[in-house]
């Protein structure tokens, strides 16, 4: 079945952490791909997910002061790649150039020193969101020539691929079984096909060590909450880059990843959303 369930958020007053936090929770109850715009929020979700009654409560419990008012609509089984050509999914140029993001059906963009081609199959993150483009700077900063590489939460593999095209041997373990599959085919379609991801939660971390760059762009409670399970996949000296929160939750994060061992260096941001990087010693 390919069909969807459109739900419409019309939110008064609205703001981007209005929407970003109900992005993060309907994306805990099975929603897939979210369009903010000035007045609310449009979320997607597979029709044999959809729970009228879940939907309600998640409103009902929505932790910040707004006005919502939500419709929904099926949305017959389409070309969804298609969808997200016409409608949102634009080529992307990131860290001044030397990176371009874009599907297998654009024919307009530049060409850039990393050329990476995502199909979203209903969007698992497209490389629009200021986390990745923070992400995928670091990365180029870095010297990854061999280096072992874990990418937690690897949504459309963006990040793995990446790593992996500046020499790095990766792995990527993604919890959404559709996401999974979205990463498998960009990992092939990139022609990186040793990429090894792994479907599951932190669990999947049992048995592996070694790691020399551990990334996770997730949100602030998964990652504090599987921040041991991070760490012992890491070897002494050993790099972290998390991200997926605001600058605000900086000190939340940092205290978590102390108490695990890991040193903060030092933190970027764009629009108010930040990106850690840590040091196990």
């Amino acid at each position: 079945m390919n069909d969807y369930i459109e739900a419409r958020f019309d939110c008064e007053p609205c703001s981007e952490v209005i929407t970003d936090v109900m992005a993060a929770c309907l994306a805990d109850a099975g929603y897939e791909s979210f369009v903010p715009d000035a007045t609310g929020l449009t979320a997607y979700i597979r029709q044999e997910l959809f729970d009228s009654e879940a939907l309600k409560g998640l409103v009902e419990s929505f932790p910040l002061s707004t006005s919502i008012s939500v419709s929904t609509q099926t949305i017959e089984g389409r070309d969804w790649n298609s969808e997200w050509e016409r409608n949102y999914f634009q080529p992307i140029v990131a860290a001044d150039g030397r990176c371009v993001i874009h599907s297998s059906f654009h024919t307009d963009y530049p060409e850039a020193e990393y050329d990476i081609t995502i199909d979203p199959k209903m969007a698992f993150g497209t490389g629009h969101h200021a986390t990745t483009s923070l992400i995928i700077e670091r990365l180029l900063g870095m010297e990854l020539e061999g280096k072992n590489v874990m990418d937690m939460g690897t949504g459309t593999a963006i990040l793995a691929i990446l790593a992996a095209m500046r020499g790095a041997k990766v792995k990527g373990v993604e919890i959404d079984e559709f996401a999974y599959a979205n990463a498998l085919d960009n990992v092939a379609l990139n022609g990186h096909p040793e990429i090894e991801l792994a479907l599951g939660d932190a669990s999947a971390l049992q048995g592996v060590s070694g790691i020399n760059l551990f990334l996770a762009n997730i949100n602030r409670n998964v990652i504090t909450a599987d921040l041991p399970a991070y760490v012992a996949t890491m070897a002494d000296g050993a790099e972290a880059v998390f991200s997926g929160f605001y600058t605000d939750d900086i000190p939340v994060v940092k205290a978590a990843a102390e108490a695990c061992g890991l040193r903060m260096v030092d933190f970027t941001e764009r629009d108010r959303w930040a990106s850690i990087l840590f040091k196990k010693a």
